[in-house]
């Protein structure tokens, strides 16, 4: 993965905007969230200030990524559509003083830098987007056993011994 890495308080002050393209192949964790390493994110990145007049990136996250459903094991096709608001404040305790300002937990207090990676924030902000336990809407068909088969796991279910009969041999009962 290559970095991206700005100033986020010049960034800001400056109302800068990028956007652009990563694979996720590039993504390391998210790529290891997902079933196959296909497909790209397209993401934007806009500079501001919030009402109150702190530095806020805005970002956009957009794409989709194969996902491994977890009720029938098979791979589908996740939207990723997010986008959120980050302020930016100096340090920890700067955060915590701006968190209590705002009234929108929408909207998320992180420490700037100067050295602010934008890959790492794409990449959380897609995690972020993925569910924690993926699962088709509707699980696709699978293929029916036949009849044939069916009636042959019948036959051996059948023929089964009780788990009980192994007690009855313990105890000297037949």
């Amino acid at each position: 993965m290559q970095a991206f890495v700005i100033d986020a308080f010049t960034f800001s002050r400056l109302e800068e905007q990028r956007s652009g393209s990563i694979l996720v192949a590039d993504l390391p964790r998210l790529a290891e969230e997902s079933a196959s390493t296909d497909g790209a994110l397209d993401w934007s990145l806009q500079g501001g200030k919030d009402e109150l007049g702190h530095p806020q990136l805005k970002l956009s996250v957009n794409g989709t990524v194969q996902l491994m459903c977890q009720r029938c094991l098979t791979s589908f096709a996740f939207d990723i559509d997010s986008e959120s608001i980050l302020i930016l404040a100096k340090n920890e305790e700067n955060a915590d003083e701006i968190e209590a300002l705002l009234e929108d937990d929408e909207i998320d207090v992180v420490v700037g830098s100067k050295t602010f990676n934008v890959m790492d924030l794409i990449e959380d902000e897609a995690l972020l987007a993925i569910p924690q336990s993926p699962k088709h809407a509707v699980c696709p068909e699978l293929p029916l056993a036949s009849a044939d088969t069916t009636a042959a796991i019948d036959a051996e279910v059948g023929k089964k011994a009780s788990p009980f009969a192994v007690l009855k041999k313990i105890n000297g009962r037949t």
